[in-house]
């Protein structure tokens, strides 16, 4: 609301002309219709807004109006000029991006500036304004001054436009970031939506048959490698990676593969050649059966954790691999690089900034194995999972992790590819059954599931706030791209489609469904970039990504730093036809 509206709500509530209002405030007609028309505001603290609070408090008493104190008229005046003068959407694109630029830590940040963390990832969002912007951009960039890392400053001055140089002084940096988080330069990157698309359009089969996966053979012949060798500089480091894995798939132990890394990825992922060859190494690791645990490096910049990530995709989608992260920001000066088997261990280390001049060490010496494979194992007890991956193999942890979260309050969020299927009725469920190819078995577990889906949903709303996300397709589009039922919670690995007269009934209950819940928001996307996944998302505790596609897979996020990201990225919209159904 601008000030000019709330001053004319203030008349229009006080049945007052303007002569009235310019007699009670000491305050010229001509000064007050310039206000009401919106042509000039007072200054906060000035005489004139004071007059006008004063004019308004006096009127009210006159016609014993309750409720307009000068204290309450006086604040509400205040916050509208405040928001009016304060460009609140652009801070929030900046203050997002940000902290998704840099290895900025939000509990600790919430915890100095002493909020709570869902509220900075309200503001992040958009959901919430500071009540005091320009002190809260003061206290932001205070925090960010004092824990900016090397990496973060050449990031940090990208962004600014400013030589990484002015940043080393704490005050410049200051005065700098306050400038910039109120500006209109910075545009939002999102480091989120690249990585979910990846994800949507991975076709595991299809990677399986690109790099021949079913045809690969665990060779056999051993592999000459000397007790102990070293390798110095970037390129040798790379061979010595590929070393470890010949030695280790050669070997017969079975014993699994525990691997941390905070050295800079950038540099490895520059050798595109040295790439391929890691993710065959890897490749060949799960085809003889190995579980791989691997402790991922969050005390980097945002982008090349995600890059990071992204590059894992295929391995995740095994089954076979475990994710993990070590909490708290740990040393910025030197990197470590560990890889342990049960045949051979791989040490490294390096100055960061400095990892052509970097180092590893592999063994095959027994003691010297067993020594490096207890101290990856003491490694991996104090690490968290970064989020935990769920197969078919794994249906009965899946159920039993969501009966156990489906009942902890707080507030939720679903961005799906696919109409909710709680809201389906039994009609139309068994009108959709009817044409596909399902056994009377499967139609009995899916009917059976989208019964407990409606249960636990009417009782989520009783008491839960829930908005979801859906996407809206006209009929030429529709047929280019069919809709399924969201089965992945099931693992049936089976498409059940609409025809384009159903998809619409199911919108039109969509409608009512939201009519008669009054905690239930729903979203209407025609711009909505994801085929094959849905976002389930619980404020501040986890996110759930479940891809549909077979093999249906579930990614529960644990890491405050992702999961904070995916709470707070921008979903591509469009503009013309971006809809909100709420409640009556």
């Amino acid at each position: 609301m601008t000030f000019n509206e709330q001053l004319n709500e203030y008349i229009s509530a006080l049945e007052c002309s303007a002569k009235e209002l310019a007699e009670a405030s000491g305050l010229s007609e001509s000064v007050i219709s310039r206000y009401r028309s919106g042509i000039r505001t007072p200054e906060v603290g000035s005489a004139q807004l004071e007059g006008l609070v004063n004019g308004i408090c006096l009127l009210a008493e006159k016609k014993h109006i309750t409720g307009l104190t000068k204290d309450a008229i006086r604040n509400k005046l205040q916050q509208v000029l405040t928001d009016q003068a304060f460009p609140f959407e652009q801070f929030q694109k900046n203050l997002d991006t940000l902290l998704s630029r840099l290895s900025v830590n939000v509990a600790d940040l919430a915890h100095a500036l002493n909020f709570d963390s869902s509220y900075i990832s309200r503001i992040r969002n958009g959901q919430r304004k500071p009540a005091d912007p320009i002190r809260f951009s003061a206290d932001v960039a205070k925090f960010v001054a004092t824990h900016l890392t090397p990496s973060d400053e050449e990031t940090l001055a990208g962004l600014l436009g400013v030589p990484a140089e002015e940043l080393r002084d704490k005050d410049s940096c200051i005065k700098h970031l306050v400038g910039w988080l109120a500006s209109e330069a910075a545009e939002k990157e999102s480091v989120t939506v690249p990585f979910l698309t990846k994800l949507d359009e991975f076709d595991l089969n299809e990677f399986i048959r690109s790099i021949h996966f079913d045809e690969l053979k665990v060779p056999t012949t051993p592999f000459q490698l000397p007790t102990s060798k070293n390798y110095y500089g970037i390129e040798a480091m790379r061979k010595g990676t590929l070393d470890f894995f010949k030695a280790t798939v050669l070997s017969k132990s079975m014993e699994d593969f525990i691997a941390n890394d905070d050295t800079p990825m950038a540099d490895k992922a520059a050798g595109t050649d040295f790439m391929k060859k890691y993710i065959f190494g890897v490749a060949l690791m799960l085809k003889k059966g190995l579980r791989i645990h691997f402790i991922h490096n969050i005390n980097r910049p945002f982008e090349e954790m995600m890059m990071g990530l992204e590059g894992w995709i295929p391995m995740y989608m095994t089954g076979q691999i475990s994710p993990y992260y070590l909490s708290g920001t740990h040393n910025k000066l030197f990197g470590h690089f560990i890889y342990s088997s049960g045949a051979a261990a791989l040490s490294g280390e390096c100055i960061i900034g400095h990892h052509e001049n970097g180092k590893m060490y592999l063994t095959n010496n027994k003691e010297e194995v067993a020594y490096y494979r207890q101290r990856a194992k003491d490694l991996l007890s104090k690490a968290l999972p970064l989020m935990d991956i769920y197969r078919a193999e794994q249906a009965g942890a899946f159920r039993a992790f969501m009966e156990k979260h489906d009942s902890a309050p707080g507030t939720r969020r679903s961005i799906l590819s696919a109409l909710p299927i709680h809201t389906l009725t039994d009609d139309l469920l068994e009108r959709i059954l009817a044409h596909n190819d399902v056994t009377a078995e499967e139609k009995t577990e899916i009917t059976e599931f989208v019964s407990r889906q409606r249960l636990k949903y009417e009782t989520l709303l009783a008491r839960d706030a829930l908005t979801e996300e859906i996407p809206v397709m006209e009929r030429e589009e529709f047929h280019q791209h069919p809709m399924y039922l969201p089965l992945a919670k099931l693992f049936m690995e089976k498409d059940v489609a609409y025809s384009y007269e159903e998809y619409q009934e199911h919108l039109a209950l969509i409608e009512n469904y939201c009519a008669n819940h009054e905690n239930y928001t729903v979203k209407k996307n025609r711009a909505y970039p994801f085929r094959n996944i849905q976002i389930h998302i619980h404020e501040g505790n986890w996110v759930l990504i479940s891809k549909s596609k077979a093999p249906a897979i579930h990614f529960v996020i644990h890491n405050p730093q992702l999961r904070d990201a995916l709470e707070n990225m921008a979903i591509p919209v469009s503009e013309e036809d971006d809809v909100l159904t709420r409640a009556k």
